[in-house]
């Protein structure tokens, strides 16, 4: 809104012209996202604790944790609020992709708040039953797809695979783009979920993806940039930085309460909005295949949990980890929950830049 009410300013004073500029606006999202969250940080968690509205912890996890009994969660509100709010702020309201971004956090914040509730005012103790928990994700992906594919087909998205260090081959999908669509969603919102097990492990992770994807964003979105690099040219991609910028910030301003020990957890509601965003984003930039590597650590943690699942069915009750995902399985062998973070974040910047080098080897 205050784009909207700002530039046209510029006609009366040159200073306002500067509103126009995506790296002007994105840095001032990331600090707004990060004042509001630093500010409205306080006053959730004082709500969640005054109403009762802690994490349960599983009875089959890590000993170590049935201390953080009781910690407020939910706090996925102060990172889906802080970043829509200043979003709405700072961003091009006329540009579809904010649109299309921010309806995904949102849609999927709201499956995750739903299963917080059950496992927290309800007392169910693992919230959504799996199956059907999948089955809103993939209905919610189904619906994001079938709009991006509508809007492919009208010439308003880019419906051609985009393959890193294939320059030429960029095969056309059509209505088979739906289910890559589809299969992004739910395995992206699933991997940060996955992950979400340690005080400040998650929401370090993400905040290191989102880094590197408003840059991947920028990149896209700038003409000269784009063919220098040789990668699709997404003009629209380029106000997603504003949207990205904002939600790191308020990645950021989450981090502050949600460091050891925390004070705050993300619940279901950050993780499933925060993992969908990432891969929606991925997609809109055309960029769906550095998503493995830029988010390389959350998929390590989604593998962790696949092979221990199929390890332990065929061989009749076999472990390859002490515990799955991957983090507990270091905890259990002795090393500290700060020293797990810390080594999971130093790799998530290594994955997340080896990604962004790939973009001039193409």
């Amino acid at each position: 809104m205050l784009y909207h009410l700002l530039v046209p300013l510029k006609e009366y004073f040159i200073f306002f012209n500067v509103f126009r500029y995506i790296t002007v606006r994105t840095a001032l999202a990331g600090i707004t996202a990060l004042l509001l969250s630093l500010i409205l940080g306080p006053l959730l968690i004082n709500f969640l604790k005054k109403y009762q509205i802690g994490e349960e912890i599983r009875a089959d996890g890590p000993e170590s944790h049935f201390e953080k009994k009781g910690t407020p969660s939910m706090g996925g509100i102060l990172i889906i609020g802080s970043t829509l709010i200043t979003t709405l702020l700072w961003g091009n309201l006329s540009n579809y992709y904010i649109w299309l971004a921010m309806a995904t956090m949102l849609c999927f914040g709201l499956l995750g708040f739903w299963d917080d509730y059950l496992k927290i005012k309800m007392k169910k103790d693992s919230g959504l039953i799996i199956r059907h928990k999948l089955f809103f994700q993939i209905i919610l992906s189904a619906l994001i797809g079938i709009t991006l594919v509508y809007l492919g087909l009208r010439g308003e998205f880019n419906l051609h695979l985009n393959l890193p260090f294939f320059k030429k081959w960029v095969p056309y999908l059509g209505w088979i783009y739906l289910p890559w669509i589809m299969l992004i969603l739910v395995g992206s919102s699933n991997s940060v979920n996955l992950a979400d097990g340690l005080d400040g492990l998650a929401i370090g992770l993400t905040l290191i993806s989102t880094s590197a994807f408003m840059a991947l964003s920028y990149t896209a979105g700038h003409a000269l940039w784009s063919q220098y690099l040789n990668i699709a040219m997404v003009p629209q991609a380029a106000e997603l930085t504003i949207f990205v910028g904002a939600m790191s910030g308020a990645c950021l301003g989450f981090l502050w309460y949600n460091c050891h020990p925390a004070q705050i957890f993300m619940g279901d509601a950050g993780a499933l909005s925060l993992g969908a965003t990432i891969g929606i984003v991925a997609i809109l930039i055309k960029q769906e295949f550095l998503l493995f590597m830029v988010a390389g650590v959350f998929i390590l943690e989604a593998i962790s949990v696949l092979l221990q699942i199929v390890y332990f069915k065929f061989t009749g009750g076999k472990r390859i980890f002490k515990m799955a995902p991957l983090h507990h399985h270091f905890e259990l062998i002795g090393w500290s929950e700060e020293k797990i973070v810390i080594r999971f974040w130093i790799a998530a910047i290594i994955f997340a830049l080896f990604s962004l080098t790939t973009l001039k080897l193409r």
